[in-house]
């Protein structure tokens, strides 16, 4: 379903990580770079190659975001009170995209994109069709009902790859989860090791 296919796994061979944690990720096979200089040795990173590569990995994460969105998020996030790292998290798992992938509704959160984009989701009771709509907590995402018995659904749904995260609330006959609370950093199932705090400064530089 997702035409981000090859480019996901670019994604993992650049940062050398398996940072969805999926099985057939090349990271578990070839932990090196992609390309003719892959191999290469590496130099030691620069604190501002390190915020760089925060801020990839972050966006890369969660799927199609181009740049322009996640630099918006992060405005959003500088803007409100509090910790700017935490509400950067908040507000990036906040997204209907990022529910819908966190429910186990679809594999990936670029799968998750299109699946929203195509209709299949509803934020309560109502079709919603921007990935990037912001939940509320309260909010009930569900998958249509002639959406259900989609072979994607059904086998994320059966995948152990993911758990379910405590700010989701699940409801299997229903096919729908409950947006309970935005998450803390702590809270959310990263496979990798994020650094909000290195985004804020590549930002703040």
């Amino acid at each position: 379903m997702s035409k981000r296919q090859s480019a996901k796994y670019k994604i993992d061979r650049r940062m050398g990580e398996n940072i969805w944690g999926r099985p057939k990720s090349p990271v578990n096979q070839r932990q090196y770079g992609p390309g003719q200089h892959g191999q290469r040795r590496k130099s030691k990173v620069s604190d501002f190659g390190l915020q760089l590569r925060a801020k990839q990995k972050l966006k890369g994460y969660y799927g199609n975001l181009t740049e322009k969105q996640f630099s918006n998020i992060y405005a959003e996030a500088d803007r409100r009170k509090g910790n700017t790292s935490e509400n950067l998290i908040a507000l990036l798992e906040s997204r209907l995209d990022a529910i819908v992938y966190r429910a186990k509704f679809v594999p990936t959160p670029f799968a998750a994109r299109q699946f929203v984009n195509h209709g299949h989701v509803l934020v309560n009771g109502k079709r919603v069709n921007i990935a990037s709509y912001r939940c509320v907590p309260g909010d009930i995402v569900s998958v249509r009902e002639r959406s259900r018995n989609m072979a994607l659904v059904l086998e994320a749904l059966q995948s152990s790859e993911r758990e379910l995260p405590d700010y989701i609330q699940f409801d299997a006959k229903g096919m729908a989860a409950t947006f309970v609370r935005a998450p803390e950093l702590a809270e959310v199932p990263y496979p990798v090791k994020m650094e909000p705090n290195l985004v804020v400064e590549f930002y703040s530089s």
